[in-house]
């Protein structure tokens, strides 16, 4: 027989699987030595008041043994003679796109401008040691995508638009932790993403696809109003519809895109700083306990989010036990982000605190005052208005931070109260930090909607608004800021057949398990589309 229930625990018995297996025995009028086995569906932690509780959903075995498979498979043919379809880009959206390929009987073809997910590490530590970014492999640009090594955060709001859980399955079936089933916020932890996505990469390999690394895409075949491949960089050319899952920061696909009458409108994104605490803080602050965490509860979260002039200040990419990491795409930037080992133990924990900017906000003098420091001063309608904000932002805070990878940064309460930071705590962003008065040369319209968000945030959250706490800038790729216009119904490009845009790079998807949905949307599409 098999039975499942909803349960409040505490955590120690959540955390002890013969201590819960006696407390259902009990709760539920079981003969424990019936229970053969006890299976946790999904677990989140309640912290809203003093004594902390998890909920639980499990599923409960009595004399009978639970089936082997803790997540289900999916299966994936021989493709090595079915039509072929180019994939741009190895990112989620790409790999999710790759792998429903395959289901349909579709052989894909992946374009990869960066290098393999290993490789990557290298051109990664040599952003801290050496203030060097190589242009095609960073935090941005590689296999995996952004979120290989930016925390692999699976928690998303996208359930309208695809199925969660079969994203979930399929990252179980590569190596993933079956946790991430379970948990309400799922994490599989930059130390473990790599290895899951080397098993995709062998997946589409196995099954008779492609994938080229270093590999970057200058430009779509177009023929007649259709595209029908791609040219690269070193002269090849991949024939097949396309799809288009660059990921957020490929603007140079922007450009062309704009530059060859392919239509492509700017769109809203949110800006501001990575904000890191102490986690022991953040622990005591969610727990209500001065101990903090204690044995048997992880790393705590948060989320705040505030409406302040008409505009959402919000946390974004919250990484409890995580670090702060440079994700510059290029030179003469500096953008910041965030990640987290799958442990989540290091001692400091951080989060995106960013203010919501729309196209029309571009006229506000502020923020027009940015713009007007580049050699492009497109009007606010531009489809690529908001990208070059983007640019002239991460370059004034290359200039704010010594022309290095340094980050500029502030204490978190001098900056709500217009002081400089004299000193600064220390920190997990390793290439440093240098002190500067953010309050000063961010847009106004973005440090001020900031530093009254943090007064609303300390009041809610006491002991959150506090000089333990370091700002550090920019924050600024958190979406991309156009979307590539498609049809909703064919997921093709408004105007070019056999150009399917894709994830978040396109402007349809925000995280990982968005960017795979979308990926295997735009998948499906592109398979109908090629058998005609």
């Amino acid at each position: 027989m098999i039975e499942e229930y909803q349960l409040r625990v505490l955590p120690e018995t959540a955390a002890d699987g013969q201590a819960l297996r006696r407390y259902i025995a009990r709760e539920k009028g079981k003969d424990e030595r019936t229970l053969t086995a006890v299976r946790v569906l999904r677990r989140s932690i309640d912290a809203r008041q003093r004594t902390i509780y998890v909920n639980l959903k499990v599923r409960v075995y009595v004399n009978e043994q639970p089936a082997d498979d803790e997540f289900v498979r999916t299966d994936y043919p021989q493709v090595e003679d079915g039509p072929q379809v180019v994939v741009v880009g190895a990112g989620p959206g790409g790999l999710f796109a790759a792998l429903r390929l395959i289901e349909a009987g579709c052989r894909p073809i992946v374009v990869e401008r960066g290098k393999n997910v290993r490789d990557r590490k290298l051109d990664l530590a040599r952003i801290s040691r050496e203030h060097k970014v190589n242009a095609e492999s960073n935090y941005s640009f590689g296999e995996g995508g952004a979120g290989a090594y930016s925390d692999g955060k699976l928690y998303t709001r996208s359930k309208k638009r695809g199925n969660v859980e079969k994203i979930l399955n399929v990252f179980c079936q590569h190596g993933a932790s079956t946790s991430i089933l379970q948990d309400a916020h799922p994490h599989i932890g930059t130390d473990k993403l790599p290895r899951v996505i080397e098993n995709m990469r062998n997946t589409i390999l196995a099954c008779g696809g492609e994938v080229h690394f270093e590999t970057r895409m200058d430009a779509l075949l177009i023929a007649d109003g259709r595209v029908e491949g791609i040219a690269t960089h070193d002269g090849r050319a991949f024939r097949g519809p396309v799809i288009l899952a660059t990921g957020h920061s490929a603007r140079d696909v922007y450009r062309w895109l704009h530059a060859n009458g392919v239509e492509i409108e700017s769109k809203g994104l949110a800006v501001g700083v990575r904000l890191e605490h102490p986690a022991q803080l953040i622990d005591q602050i969610q727990y209500h306990n001065r101990n903090g965490r204690g044995k048997y509860l992880p790393a705590a979260e948060y989320s705040f989010v505030q409406q302040v002039e008409g505009r959402g200040v919000y946390s974004f990419c919250m990484c409890p036990g995580g670090f702060v990491v440079p994700a510059a795409s290029g030179p003469q930037q500096i953008v910041v982000n965030g990640m987290s080992p799958s442990n989540r133990g290091s001692r400091w924990s951080n989060s995106g605190m960013v203010v919501e900017l729309h196209p029309e906000d571009l006229e506000e003098p502020s923020l027009a005052a940015v713009m007007a420091t580049g050699d492009v001063r497109p009007e606010a309608g531009h489809p690529l208005a908001m990208m070059y904000f983007q640019e002239e932002l991460e370059r004034l805070c290359w200039q704010q931070g010594n022309y290095r990878q340094t980050a500029p940064a502030q204490r978190m309460a001098d900056f709500v109260n217009g002081r400089l930071s004299y000193d600064l705590p220390d920190a997990s962003y390793a290439p440093g930090l240098v002190s500067s008065p953010l309050h000063f040369w961010l847009p106004r319209f973005v440090a001020g909607r900031l530093a009254e968000g943090f007064r609303r945030f300390g009041r809610a959250s006491h002991g959150f608004l506090t000089n333990e706490a370091v700002m550090m800038g920019v924050e600024s790729r958190t979406s991309a800021p156009v979307r590539i216009v498609r049809n909703a119904e064919t997921l093709q490009h408004v105007r070019l057949q056999g150009l399917f845009p894709c994830g978040e790079g396109a402007g349809y998807a925000g995280g990982i398990v968005s960017a795979a949905i979308d990926g295997e949307r735009c998948a499906e599409a592109a398979a109908a589309y090629v058998k005609g």
